[in-house]
């Protein structure tokens, strides 16, 4: 058969798989021997920085999330390298004024980004516009994002307009960013077919296999005619993760939609990564419980990484027991707040809120300060608008908001610079380190400056006093 459409494999390892199974966990360390060797591979790209890489970088494994992605950059120079950005929430929880998020996306491209996912949690195109704009600017890639989701609003008509929306915009392809993995073959045919009739960019398809569905989805949208597939390699593949890599393009070789890519060559970076899930096995990091099909995922919805958010909130409480009645009070929760798809941040805010509401015993007896930002519009319009009485219960006599969120918002780079410490200042980037994550930063680049003057915490006096700024 002709190689006439031959499908083009991002390569999640170094972000998505991570984050999805091991809650982010793997460190420069782990990834750095395999680096050329997946270089070679030949991927379309490798999705190696952003969503909750920077906060997990800065919190628990105390590395500078910038030297991360300067180090992939620098071993990987013959393969794209994409992020997962937020929007006008760039890596953070909240949204930030139009300059800090500019000058995010400056930073992302000089340090290696060529490829930026950006997707709004609401499907609110209104709060992908900076991003889109600056990313254009800097001459980097625009992957704009549907965020998939089923609910009584979310259909083809409006995924196909919404499409259209970040055309105009000024997406350079499209992404399918299916994270709870609730596509069906079918659907997922029906989906990119309309697409491909609409749109003349590129289309990607992302899709978690947490319901056991994705390997079919992926080849039915490959014969829908999607371009790019994603994909994780097979020792963290599968679960709350991706499709693996190898079986794709195994599945794919000698059609017209072979990948072009060897599969010796990927051996090699399988067996690497490989060892490190025995590892994470061994420790505990990985969690069996993520590594099988949770067809529960096609009634409640809930993403790979918000369920393992949830197992960990209910075990701090002490409620690991009330899963079940959690996940089955997710999607009320969520009706209530507008039917938001449930992805970063409001994966968070609805999970959260339906943990209180179990724990309670009462439903909204506590609410939480983001749950309130989501029914008052802080986060942008909700794809149905919240029922009056009940935004009146959440808010009391506060006012919703109408507009763009970040309107509301003064210029804060310049106030963010005059704030950072100067202490701790070594690169320009330390800036935006903290500027989203604030006193995590700050522990971070205590801990840096102290392992450079090769010190422990207990001596940080002296060494300020030593070494002046």
């Amino acid at each position: 058969m002709a190689n006439n459409k031959p499908v083009k494999i991002t390569e999640t390892i170094l972000r998505d798989a991570h984050q999805s199974l091991i809650a982010t966990r793997m460190s420069m360390d782990e990834m750095l021997p395999i680096l050329p060797a997946m270089d070679e591979v030949g991927f379309y790209s490798a999705e190696v920085w952003g969503g909750a890489t920077f906060d997990s970088c800065l919190r628990f494994l105390d590395e500078d999330p910038w030297e991360r992605l300067r180090i992939i950059r620098k071993n990987m120079p013959n393969t794209k390298l994409q992020m997962l950005f937020r929007g006008q929430n760039m890596l953070g929880y909240r949204h930030y004024a139009d300059d800090v998020v500019e000058y995010f996306v400056q930073k992302s491209v000089d340090n290696g980004i060529d490829i930026l996912r950006i997707f709004d949690a609401l499907n609110d195109v209104r709060n992908l516009k900076t991003a889109i704009s600056a990313t254009r600017k800097m001459g980097a890639h625009v992957q704009a994002c549907i965020s998939y989701t089923l609910s009584p609003v979310h259909n083809i008509e409006y995924f196909v307009n919404y499409a259209k929306e970040l055309e105009e915009t000024g997406a350079d392809s499209i992404c399918i960013k299916d994270m709870a993995g609730l596509l069906t073959p079918y659907s997922t045919y029906e989906l990119v077919k309309a697409l491909k009739e609409t749109v003349k960019v590129p289309i990607q398809l992302h899709s978690h296999y947490t319901s056991g569905l994705a390997s079919m989805s992926h080849l039915k949208a490959i014969e829908a005619g999607v371009d790019i597939i994603d994909t994780a390699m097979s020792p963290l593949a599968m679960g709350t993760s991706h499709p693996a890599t190898e079986s794709m393009v195994a599945a794919l070789a000698g059609t017209e939609y072979d990948t072009g890519l060897d599969l010796n060559k990927l051996n090699v970076v399988r067996e690497h990564f490989a060892k490190l899930r025995a590892k994470y096995l061994e420790s505990g990091l990985l969690n069996p419980k993520v590594m099988g099909v949770d067809a529960n995922t096609l009634l409640y919805q809930v993403p790979g990484g918000m369920l393992s958010n949830l197992v960990s909130q209910l075990k701090q409480a002490g409620k690991e027991d009330k899963l079940d009645d959690v996940l089955k009070e997710i999607p009320n929760v969520r009706k209530d707040a507008g039917y938001p798809p449930l992805v970063t941040p409001s994966s968070q805010i609805v999970g959260t809120q339906a943990v209180f509401n179990v724990i309670m015993g009462e439903r909204y007896k506590m609410v939480t300060k983001e749950f309130k930002g989501i029914i008052r519009g802080e986060y942008g319009r909700t794809p149905v608008p919240v029922d009056p009485e009940f935004r009146k219960k959440i808010l009391g006599d506060e006012q919703p908001i109408d507009c763009r969120p970040a309107d509301l918002l003064e210029p804060e780079l310049e106030k963010m610079k005059a704030e950072f410490p100067a202490k701790y200042y070594e690169q320009e980037e330390d800036v935006l380190s903290y500027a989203q994550f604030g006193q995590v930063a700050e522990k971070f680049f205590e801990k840096r400056k102290n392992k450079k003057y090769g010190v422990d915490g207990d001596h940080v006096d002296e060494v300020n006093k030593v070494h002046p700024v």
